[in-house]
């Protein structure tokens, strides 16, 4: 291996020691792993193209300027646009983020596909166009929410609740963001401190945040998928799911059928043309505008207390609406 070749590999094994460590390392911490002298390690990190940085001895990657390469092809590439466009119709807020990775998958379609290349860079568009609300504040949180995420950061977060609009303050670790399409909202779960509770929080909520330089692990059992698995969007909690038994009119039988609704769901065809539809839900309540929004071509059947939620609800939609 000649010169050059030998300098090229130090500069990769250089970039991936940082990537792998975002408390970030001192020069003679990076020449030991790299087994080379510390003035070498210094030359080396003058040349690099990926953007780091030096902070009290310290060296670390800049994850907000990192960029990743990432090599799709076709069908990969659909994906991606099909997940963006739903996020596209569901989100109300700008995300000048969100359009710019979309401009840059058009741009790299270009030649393979153009038709397709255009169409993404149109949906790139309705991310950060006048259609939806600008809001800077939100914006800042959650990249600030990101940056700590990477980092594996302890942030302080002041949270206004949405029943009592009180304002609380948290040390908050953050284990994972999710896209909640029945909120139309991107939220947030972690462990909240001195309560060691963990809790999910809407990002638009969020007033205040700070990140520390006291550092946390995500639990080995902490595990997303399992944790959401019987919740109907993003509530969960420490109880035994609860049993919600729907009745669909004929009418609508169909379109619930063409539709995998929850990962529990059981569906029984009637006699009569209705259909049962079964699953365990963390949450009920968490299904209420879906329910409501089949109007009279739904029963709830069970639990009880949901029910009589329901019902008590469309007693006050009769008197608004009268005879």
């Amino acid at each position: 291996m000649n010169r050059a070749e030998n300098k090229a590999q130090r500069l990769m094994q250089i970039e991936v020691l940082l990537i792998d460590h975002p408390e970030g390392l001192t020069l003679s911490q990076i020449a030991q792993r790299i087994d080379v002298h510390r003035t070498t390690v210094m030359r080396n990190l003058a040349d690099m193209t990926a953007p780091v940085y030096s902070d009290h001895g310290r060296y670390f990657i800049d994850r907000q300027s990192y960029l990743v390469n990432l090599r799709l092809n076709l069908h990969e590439a659909l994906s991606i646009h099909l997940a963006g466009r739903l996020m596209a119709t569901r989100l109300d807020r700008q995300n000048p983020h969100m359009a710019a990775a979309f401009r840059k998958l058009g741009i790299a379609l270009e030649t393979l596909a153009p038709q397709f290349s255009n169409v993404i860079r149109d949906s790139a568009n309705t991310f950060d166009d006048d259609s939806k609300r600008n809001d800077p504040k939100f914006l800042h949180i959650l990249e600030a929410l990101t940056d700590a995420w990477a980092k594996s950061r302890k942030v302080r977060i002041g949270y206004r609740s949405a029943e009592k609009g009180l304002l609380k303050e948290h040390l908050f670790s953050l284990y994972y963001i999710e896209a909640g399409a029945v909120g139309q909202s991107i939220y947030v779960i972690g462990l909240i401190e001195p309560e060691n509770e963990k809790r999910t929080y809407k990002v638009e909520r969020i007033e205040t945040i700070a990140m520390t330089d006291e550092p946390f692990t995500i639990p080995e059992d902490f595990h997303s998928t399992a944790l959401l698995s019987q919740a109907w969007g993003i509530w969960f909690t420490d109880r035994e799911p609860v049993r919600v038994i729907l009745r669909f009119s004929e009418k609508a039988a169909k379109r619930i059928c063409e539709t995998r609704w929850h990962p529990s769901e059981k569906t029984s065809l009637q006699s009569d043309g209705s259909l049962l539809w079964q699953a365990e839900i963390s949450e009920p309540r968490e299904m209420l505008p879906w329910i409501f929004g089949w109007g009279s071509q739904v029963e709830v059947i069970e639990p009880a207390d949901l029910r009589d939620y329901v019902a008590a609800d469309l007693r006050k939609a009769v008197r608004i609406y009268g005879d």
